[in-house]
């Protein structure tokens, strides 16, 4: 566009340029032309125009008018207070010997009480193994800094510098390395970031901390000798690539590998700044891993604020349960323990799982001023209080729990207490404390007055802070929640409480929110994550007004809660576990806790349950996850569930049915209806006159053009086994009518069963049969390999046919006789049985003529998808009408060859196998579709080797192609397929176009030549076999995208592609000359308007004279082929109603008689669809989402059992994975299509029954199912 408005603007300035020189010439006045300019203006308002003519309606996100939106409680309670205002912590003290910084204070006690005990580690039984004394940190730290910085790399190309991240990688039970290392990487100037010992090379969460890792740009990890050993290897013996991990350089920090320094050379030990000291890292709630940057400013003031709000003094003792790698354990006694000279004890969590009353004895030895535990610790402490009753916690001042802001921490600390009153505990010394990575500590209880009153506990209504409001609970205490203060705000910061959503704006003081913080001692950023950055600690709270309050900006601590009286803060939840369903907000840790109170020790595992949510259908829903107790059953399990989330019995909110346009049609719409091009006009000579049947049609062609090859039959190597001359054909079809006759003793109109594999010798029984004046009925031979599933069809065919004779081969008259297929069915009532393998060379003496064209020609006998077996009358009159419709479609005349791979026993595929040859005279070349079984290349090399401009295949034969050639290409290119002859490939089928199969057939192999044009498909059903066929002239196949949810409501509505909930339908070819069809609504019988969905009728003179039944329902047949519109229809049509949902679309294009083209889009069949919710489902679209969901999915079909909807989905990976499928499965259609799964079934490839079509049959499935046939893998019940 660009070029062509250069080269446009570039003639104009040169003619204008040269009319300017004229001009000059020119006296004043003259006009000059303006054809450029004009040419320019025209152009510029071309680009301005859209590409394409805007559709009338684009997508709207209605979900509202489908999903009901949950409206506000008018009774809820509100929150009534007023607005609250910032807390202030005490001020922070200044003490005059307090570091510049906290290197600088592990300097001074590392020089002057270096013999001072400083970290002490246990061994596994819970003895002390080793003590560090400050001495030792010192030098070592010292050594370790000295070596980063000087001894990993050369001199002008240093591995390290100040300012760059290492990884620090040490297990849980070594805490001496981890602090070396910790502080050699302050001494050097280097960002330690402590990361968790990774297990394996795809461990749970390993690739957030890679992405970590990757973000902090770390190509260095510290570790010990032991933990380097340990990690997994290749088999070079080198440290595996870990899943999304950057390559990193391990280095060792045990003591002998590292240099000692140079007694001139100090680390830079500068004053506190606000350069980065340390990152922290933090899951979030959809587990990725940000890294919390703290700064050495922050880390001292930090160190500051703990040692005023705990009091602590050189040279006490602590016992400390936690991580020591990060939040409390680390704070406490890894940095406050360096910076007050404390005595660390670090009780790992290997020694806690074999000796839980470890941390009480250490307690009770050493005789520790405080211990940091979490509620987990209390518990196994009061599990294990038996085996040792002789210990004291009386020297205990602080008993910090550190996940105090837990709302069920009261229970653990209130049980505690009690047992442990008589070992000494002291009341006031449990200070449970609230913490976060990126505010740090938030508060913290201050040990109080030996003998003062306790703090108040807050019992609040569950229900009023469901809604966000602070309330005192009045009613049972089931529905109560006591919490306990975490203490004051920490010294020198400043609190407040802002709205969990939306902008931060203060909460009132009986609101819910989030706890923010203001102090020096908090985390600065989420390292190299600027944007999330500026949400979490850089937050300005505003009024009520939307103004800011103050300048000062507060840290978000992802805590939820509120500040109660005399400034006490208490904390009811954080902001991950935040589960809000239908505007109401629930805690995961109160879900926990009302599982674990529902008898859970008999059936839970440990007490272990998980809640988290998922995001379905508008909504979170809320999802909880326990372990079973191995010696529980199932059907405890199942109790237990039930107590604990109580299933909803039905569906709360049914959507009626959509409203039906009924009678006038809007002003200025039109009838919905098309229609092919007028047969009488195009074709009325003398040949159709004087040939109204097919006999006398081959009888002139066996007089005419005798030696005419009309038949080749192909086998899998692609060899021509068999062909037919029109005299053959003939000569053949006369000697079995003399059979017929003489041995069969049948009389004209007689039928026939006619039970051959495909092939030649179906084609002349056929017309044999019509020579004699039978009537045939095709029929699907039955399997060998599976009689009892096949040979009942084939009886059940023959009796209802009420035939006279079956003509067959005489291995398949064997079979019918044989033992097998006694097992099966009654072999003694099969009727006269003939082979025509070895015919008698007798002449017939007369071939019979109907004495009317509106006599039976032959029956068309076919199973539904829904498991029902119809027949239908073809007269010859319909088969003649058919015949030429097809010729005067497809351009068929005596020079032309086309391929047929599709099973030839009814419907259109029966019609081209058998009958459009004689009539057109063109040569059919037969491939049989189980010649593809053996040789998938036998369709595709045939349609190349013969040049075959026009082939007809099944969705079956397609579907093979597609999946077995799909990565074949570069060897079908070495054979010399070559598919550029073809014109038209048609897709012969009774359903909607698999739009995704033709569209990946056409792609698979545009690179052997096939046009993107070249594939289309038909339409038919039983009324008419053929409605819709593409032919080789008029527009190609034209495709929309319609509006799911208004499908459903039998409405269409046209939305722009990639629209959500938009489903692609394709024109199913071009409608067949002398076929009308309308779209009529299936209740009123009205006809409907353009682009309207209704049930597609259809009048031509090929329909099906009716059905062919034992006892024949006149009503029946009168509504379903000769039936009128109940108005506005002056000429009182007779129509069939084909069963099948539809809407006509008039299209921009030029059909062949220069009108507009109607395209003609079926949706799916009526008798299939599921009525469920009072809404209209087409399985198709439901087994699409489903089958979308997973890669081992191989097909799915659905069904309705009881108004439970089944899913029934073949696994084609391993078993392992069937658990996976039913969560996905069940979301997918809750999201999708909006209904909840009753049943899904796992099942091995294969279960899921198909006919020749490549239809599912959704009935015989349910049938199985109904009957325990199915043998599942699994199968989930979501009732």
């Amino acid at each position: 566009i660009k070029v062509l408005l250069c080269c446009c603007c570039g003639v104009g300035i040169q003619e204008e340029f040269l009319h300017g020189q004229a001009l000059w010439s020119f006296p004043p006045g003259v006009p000059v032309s303006s054809r450029v300019s004009t040419k320019i203006q025209q152009l510029l308002n071309t680009l301005k125009r859209p590409k394409r003519p805007p559709l009338k309606e684009f997508f709207v996100d209605d979900f509202e008018e489908i999903v009901e939106v949950p409206q506000p409680d008018p009774n809820q309670p509100k929150p009534e207070g007023r607005q609250m205002t910032p807390v202030k912590g005490e001020p922070l003290g200044v003490v005059c010997n307090w570091p510049p910084a906290l290197e600088a204070a592990l300097q001074r006690w590392g020089t002057t009480q270096a013999k001072c005990p400083c970290l002490t580690a246990l061994d596994v039984t819970g003895k002390p193994v080793y003590t560090l004394t400050y001495g030792k940190l010192w030098s070592r730290s010292l050594k370790l800094a000295y070596t980063l910085l000087n001894k990993l790399g050369t001199k002008n190309e240093p591995v390290l510098k100040p300012g760059d991240r290492v990884a620090l990688v040490y297990p849980n039970n070594d805490p001496v390395m981890f602090m070396v290392a910790f502080y050699g990487c302050l001494l050097a100037e280097v960002i330690p970031v402590p990361i968790e010992v990774p297990l394996t090379r795809k461990d749970a969460g390993g690739q957030q901390i890679g992405f970590l890792l990757g973000s902090c740009g770390i190509a260095l990890a510290l570790t010990t000798e032991v933990c380097l050993k340990g990690l997994p290897k290749t088999q070079n013996g080198e440290i595996v690539q870990f899943k999304g991990w950057p390559r990193l350089k391990w280095v060792v920090t045990d003591s002998k590998y590292l240099s000692k320094s140079p007694k001139d050379w100090q680390p830079n030990i500068s004053a506190a700044g606000t350069e980065p000291a340390y990152i922290e890292y933090k899951t979030s709630k959809e587990g990725s891993v940000m890294g919390v940057t703290v700064s050495r400013v922050a880390m001292l003031a930090h160190c500051q604020a703990l040692s005023q709000a705990c009091n602590y003094s050189e040279g006490e003792t602590i016992v400390n349960v936690l991580d020591f790698k990060k939040d409390a354990g680390l704070w406490h006694g890894i940095l406050t323990n360096v910076m007050n000279k404390l005595h660390t004890i670090s009780v790992p969590y290997s020694v806690m799982k074999t000796c839980p009353l470890s941390w009480v004895q250490r307690v009770h030895a050493h005789k520790a001023k405080v211990a940091l535990v979490k509620c987990r610790d209390l518990h196994w402490a009061m599990m294990a209080h038996r085996d040792q009753r002789d210990v004291s916690l009386s020297s205990l001042r602080m008993l910090i729990v550190t996940d105090g802001a837990n709302p069920w921490s009261v229970s653990s600390c209130d049980a505690f207490l009690s047992l442990f009153q008589s070992h000494g505990l002291k009341p006031e010394a449990i200070c449970p404390c609230a913490t976060s990575p990126e505010a740090m500590t938030v508060a913290i209880r201050r040990p109080g007055v030996p003998g003062a009153p306790l703090p108040g506990r807050a019992i609040l209504s569950m229900n009023g802070l469901s809604f966000g409001v602070i309330r005192v609970n009045t009613e049972d205490k089931n529905s109560a929640l006591t919490v306990q203060d975490v203490g004051h705000v920490m010294p020198g910061g400043m609190m407040c409480i802002v709205k969990p959503d939306g902008p931060p704006q203060l909460c009132k003081t009986d609101e819910i929110g989030e706890i923010c913080v203001s102090s020096r001692a908090g985390g600065m950023m989420y390292y190299g994550l600027a944007g999330v950055t500026k949400n979490t600690f850089e937050v300005i709270p505003v009024n009520s007004s939307g103004s800011p309050v103050g300048e000062v900006p507060f840290v978000r601590s992802g805590l939820l809660g509120f500040v109660g009286p005399g400034s006490l803060v208490f904390v009811v939840g954080k902001m991950d576990g935040l589960l809000t369903v239908s505007g109401r907000r629930h805690n995961a840790d109160d879900i926990v806790a009302t599982g674990l109170a529902v008898e859970s020790i008999k059936t839970v595992y440990r007490g272990r349950i998980a809640v988290f949510s998922v995001s379905v259908f508008y909504d979170e829903r809320i999802v909880v996850v326990a372990e079973q107790r191995p010696d529980a059953s199932e059907e405890d399990s199942f109790q237990w569930m039930s107590r604990v989330l109580q299933v909803q019995p039905d569906c709360l909110h049914c959507v009626g049915p959509a409203s039906v346009m009924v009678g006038n049609l809007v002003a200025g719409k039109r009838i919905a209806q098309a229609s092919g091009r007028d047969l009488g006009q195009i074709e009325d000579n003398d040949m159709v006159k004087k040939h109204q049947f097919l006999t006398e049609m081959l009888q002139w062609r066996a007089q005419t053009t005798p030696d005419h090859p009309l038949f080749l039959l192909l086998n899998a190597k692609g060899t021509i086994v068999c062909t037919a001359t029109c005299l053959q054909l003939h000569k053949k079809a006369e000697r079995i009518a003399s059979v017929l006759c003489d041995k069969g003793h049948l009389n004209a109109g007689d039928n026939v069963v006619l039970l051959y594999p495909p092939g030649i010798e179906l084609i002349t029984a056929f017309y044999g049969c019509l020579y004699s004046g039978c009537v045939p009925v095709t029929v699907r031979p039955p399997h060998a390999q599976s009689l009892v599933a096949t040979l009942p069809t084939v009886r059940m065919i023959v009796e209802v046919s009420k035939a006279a004779c079956i003509l067959t081969t005489q291995t398949l008259m064997r079979l019918l006789k044989s033992r097998e297929a006694a097992g099966a069915v009654d072999v003694k009532t099969w009727p006269t049985i003939i082979d025509t393998d070895d015919l008698p060379r007798k002449r017939l003496a007369q071939i019979y003529k109907p004495p009317t064209p509106e006599m039976l020609a032959y029956l068309d006998f076919s199973v539904s998808t829904t498991g029902m077996l119809t027949g239908v009358k073809m007269s010859h009159a319909a088969v003649s009408g058919l015949c030429r419709a097809i010729k005067l479609q497809c351009e068929l005349y005596s020079s032309r060859q086309i391929a047929i791979c599709l099973d030839p026993y009814c419907g259109l595929g029966f019609v081209l196998w058998c009958l459009c040859s004689v009539y057109s005279g063109h040569q059919s070349i037969l491939i049989p579709p189980m010649e593809l079984e053996s040789n998938l290349f036998v369709w595709l090399s045939t349609v190349s080797q013969y040049k075959i401009r026009d082939t007809f295949c099944s969705y079956s034969v397609m579907e093979m192609c597609t999946k077995g050639l799909g990565n074949q290409v570069e060897m079908l290119k070495a054979r010399g397929i070559n598919l550029s002859c073809v014109r038209t490939c048609v897709v012969v089928a009774e359903e909607r176009p698999r739009v995704a199969l033709t569209q990946s057939f056409s792609k698979l192999f545009k690179d052997i030549g096939l046009s993107s044009r070249a594939v289309s498909t038909t339409f038919g059903s039983r009324v008419n076999v053929a409605i819709c066929l593409q032919g080789t002239s008029g527009p190609d196949p034209t495709t929309v995208y319609v509006d799911l949810k208004s499908l459903r409501h039998d409405r269409v509505r046209l939305v722009e592609r990639g629209a959500p909930q938009s489903l692609l339908l394709s024109e199913s070819g071009k409608i067949l000359p002398g076929v009308k069809v309308v779209i009529v609504n299936p209740e009123t019988k009205g006809p409907l308007g353009d682009s309207h969905l209704g049930e597609i009728w259809v009048n031509s003179p090929h329909t099906a004279s009716g059905y062919y039944t034992i006892y024949d329902n006149e009503t029946l047949q009168a509504d379903h082929f000769n039936t009128r519109l109940s108005f506005g229809d002056a000429a009182q049509t007779l129509w069939a109603r084909t069963g099948y949902l539809g809407f006509v679309r008039r299209t921009e294009l030029t059909a062949a008689s220069g009108e507009r083209h109607d395209a003609l889009y079926v949706v799916g069949a009526l008798d299939e669809t599921l009525e469920l919710r009072g809404l209209r489902y087409h399985p198709i679209d439901i087994e699409t989402s489903v089958s979308r969901t997973h890669r081992s999915i191989a097909e799915c079909a659905v069904f309705t059992w009881t108004n439970l909807l089944v899913v029934v989905v073949e696994l084609c990976g391993c078993e392992q994975e069937a658990l996976d499928l039913v969560p996905l499965v069940t979301n997918v259609v809750l999201e999708e299509h909006y209904l909840i799964v009753g049943v899904v079934v796992v099942v091995d490839p294969g279960v899921i029954p198909i006919n020749s079509r490549g239809e599912k049959q959704r009935m015989h499935l349910r049938d199985s199912f109904l009957a325990d046939q199915l043998d599942p893998i699994y199968v989930a019940y979501n009732m």
